[in-house]
């Protein structure tokens, strides 16, 4: 047996054991979360769940040794908490408590362990049990006596808008980090090692109005050229290579008989590798309408970098996976098409892994739930990855 392993072993009860114990208690914990309504776009609801949030690490954990709240006008609040340990250096525990649902979706909606073994709520799986997995796990380590590094949560309230608050926070932080667990929701038992890149680009054209029985001839169709250019970038499309173009919105024009003057329209990029994105990117550069009286603008970013298993992340993952053995089965390291804040670190060439937090499905929908029976194991696991990371660094 590998000697490290024994370190889950020596406690006097299994950490996923203690928190089976205490999975009513837990549960209360992600029940209050839920019920703290947090949509990305409503700044009120935000602060005060940013309140109860401190309150209640501060219950749980007691008082932080440094506590910064990034304030923002507009999005949610960054809250950065550090708990001292055995390290010097933290490690960075990173989750988001907004949601895409809206206001009042609670009181028609609201949490309910149900008798299938599941518990459902607007934001428990993306991800308000993540939050819970990530506090437990540090009140498992100090309840059990076993080795704890420092902790660094950072929760933000703008992650479903990408981060554009907490980005810049996070990309600060975590070079001075051990390592860097994100919380987002798992894949049944496994982690996420892999993430897409996102672009989000909006696609104008500008034309000639004109009538378009009397003077077909004058105008200059912005909905033409743009139907023209749809076709021509979702021929860029590759998914051999992990790049999908979809166009999720297109509007344009002002009445049946007249030529349009303008149209736009809104795309989603996804690529598994930064070579794909600045393919795209010369696409993009390059577009211009078959009809020259037309303009054409392309505005919009690169949200979130790709996320690959790096040398550093594959060293982080397979010490997980050792956890994981010992805790319930072994990790498979799984790549998905959507982006997270751990796209922000990988792109660093830091040791990041996600998808730490609940087991469950349905994030953004109405099945959204968590399988209550697995989160004790999930915060086993988060908890014995952070002993092992107090005693050695991934190289």
């Amino acid at each position: 047996m590998n000697p490290r392993r024994k370190v889950l072993d020596l406690s006097a009860k299994p950490l996923s054991t203690w928190c089976r114990d205490r999975l009513e208690e837990l549960l209360g914990d992600v029940s209050m979360l839920v019920h703290r309504e947090t949509p990305s776009t409503d700044k009120a609801l935000l602060d005060s769940a940013a309140d109860s949030i401190l309150a209640w690490l501060r219950d749980r954990l007691g008082e932080p040794a440094e506590l910064v709240r990034h304030e923002h006008a507009e999005h949610g609040d960054l809250l950065e908490v550090t708990y001292a340990g055995a390290t010097a250096d933290p490690v960075l525990l990173v989750g988001h408590y907004d949601t895409v649902w809206p206001a009042g979706t609670v009181d028609r909606w609201p949490f309910a362990v149900r008798e299938d073994g599941t518990a459902t709520g607007p934001g428990i799986y993306d991800m308000k049990t993540g939050l819970v997995t990530g506090v437990w796990a540090l009140l498992a380590l100090r309840e059990a006596g076993l080795p704890c590094p420092a902790v660094r949560f950072m929760f933000n309230g703008d992650e479903e808008l990408g981060s554009p608050v907490s980005r810049p926070h996070i990309e600060r932080a975590a070079p001075a980090c051990l390592a860097t667990l994100v919380l987002e929701p798992g894949v049944g038992w496994d982690v996420k090692a892999e993430r897409k890149g996102v672009g989000i680009f909006t696609i104008t054209t500008s034309g000639v109005e004109a009538h378009s029985g009397n003077d077909p001839a004058g105008g200059a169709s912005a909905i033409h050229a743009l139907a023209d250019i749809i076709h021509r970038i979702t021929r860029e499309a590759d998914l051999d290579r992990g790049t999908s173009i979809n166009v999720g919105t297109i509007g344009g024009g002002t009445a049946r008989n007249v030529i349009a003057g303008e149209a736009t329209c809104l795309i989603d990029v996804r690529v598994g590798e930064q070579a794909e994105a600045d393919r795209i990117d010369a696409v993009f550069a390059d577009l211009t309408a078959a009809d020259p009286r037309v303009q054409v603008r392309v505005e919009g970013r690169w949200s979130r970098p790709p996320m690959r298993l790096t040398p550093v992340s594959r060293k982080l993952f397979e010490l997980a996976d050792d956890v994981a053995a010992s805790v319930r089965a072994p990790l498979e390291p799984i790549s998905v098409g959507g982006g997270s804040d751990a796209n922000f670190v990988s792109a660093l060439g830091l040791p990041v892994l996600d998808g730490l937090g609940a087991s469950g499905e349905g994030a953004h929908a109405l099945h959204e739930h968590v399988v209550v029976d697995r989160i004790p194991d999930r915060v086993a696991l988060v908890a014995g990855i952070l002993t092992r990371l107090a005693e050695e660094r991934p190289e």
